[in-house]
């Protein structure tokens, strides 16, 4: 009882301690969680048994996966503020695996342009109207058409694998107001702030939406992220694997599927780059101007790329 109080604030303060009850207490199953996984990797791995990728399913977009990852980053981000090469060590791993698939992707460009003159040669001057290859004694066969729209499956792939390379390369564009005005301090501020508060809520936001849209198209029955685990469970005994062919014309691009595993990755590469982001803002303040791009694996371009030879 609170007389002579304001009810409101007493409800919104126990509102507020609930919440918090609620924080830490799916934090704390989040570890049991997280040891069963590590302990007991063959029981959630097992993609033969379809009840076991049903819960894959479920817990893929839920609130004890969500708590699950960021347990490890709480954990992960306070052993590096205990030990300080442990958080760079991260840093570089996560930028050198972003550099590496950023890399290897970007060939997939010149794989598009090739591809795209083939296509104008073979329908324009020798009228062929379907491509077939035939490695190692096996025959695929395609209408122009659909090799056509696989071009779109190119730059997606460029798009949603590259994201966290061109982050690292300097390359997004950026909407600087006062940033490259603001003191060394304030701009890591600044960035620590980007990666925490806007670039791993979109991630997060962007993989709940794409993770049971990529399933709808590889499972049957069909799943949604508005039910429970029992009832995804009950599919899991029906379930099947079933993916999707369907183009948006006769003979064009069958396997759409692949842009919904695309969004999948594209959002983990994000959140993963956040991580990065804000480990990197944080060192660099703590550490001062000196240690400013520390690490940091650029491309030379231009006239640097000439230097370089």
């Amino acid at each position: 009882m609170n007389p002579g109080g304001d009810p409101g604030q007493a409800r919104r303060g126990d509102g507020m301690f609930d919440g918090l009850l609620w924080v830490i207490g799916n934090i704390g199953r989040a570890l049991a969680n997280i040891v069963w996984a590590v302990a007991h990797p063959s029981q959630w791995l097992n993609l033969a048994d379809m009840r076991q990728v049903a819960r894959i399913i479920y817990y893929g977009g839920s609130v004890e996966f969500f708590f699950a990852v960021f347990t490890l980053f709480l954990i992960l981000t306070a052993a590096g503020l205990v030990w300080r090469p442990l958080m760079w060590g991260v840093v570089r791993g996560l930028e050198g695996f972003a550099n590496g698939l950023g890399r290897t992707v970007a060939w997939v460009g010149l794989l598009m342009v090739l591809q795209q003159i083939l296509i104008v040669f073979l329908q324009r001057i020798f009228r062929v109207s379907a491509i077939e290859i035939g490695p190692f004694g096996y025959a695929f066969a395609r209408d122009l058409s659909w090799w056509s729209e696989e071009l779109k499956l190119y730059n997606a792939m460029i798009v949603c694998l590259c994201i966290s390379y061109t982050f690292v390369q300097g390359g997004h564009v950026r909407v600087d107001l006062f940033y490259a005005k603001a003191r060394f301090r304030t701009q890591k501020i600044v960035d620590m702030i980007g990666a925490l508060f806007f670039m791993m809520p979109i991630a997060v936001l962007t993989w709940l939406y794409a993770w049971f849209f990529m399933w709808r198209s590889l499972v049957n029955p069909k799943v949604s992220a508005s039910e429970s685990l029992a009832a995804i469970e009950r599919k899991g005994s029906l379930m099947r694997w079933q993916v999707e062919t369907i183009g948006f014309s006769p003979n064009g691009f069958d396997a759409y599927f692949l842009f919904k595993v695309l969004m999948v990755a594209f959002a983990g590469l994000v959140f993963l780059h956040a991580i990065a982001v804000f480990y990197r803002a944080l060192l660099e303040f703590r550490e001062g101007p000196g240690s400013e791009n520390r690490y940091l694996d650029r491309d030379p371009v231009g006239d640097a790329a000439s230097q370089a030879h």
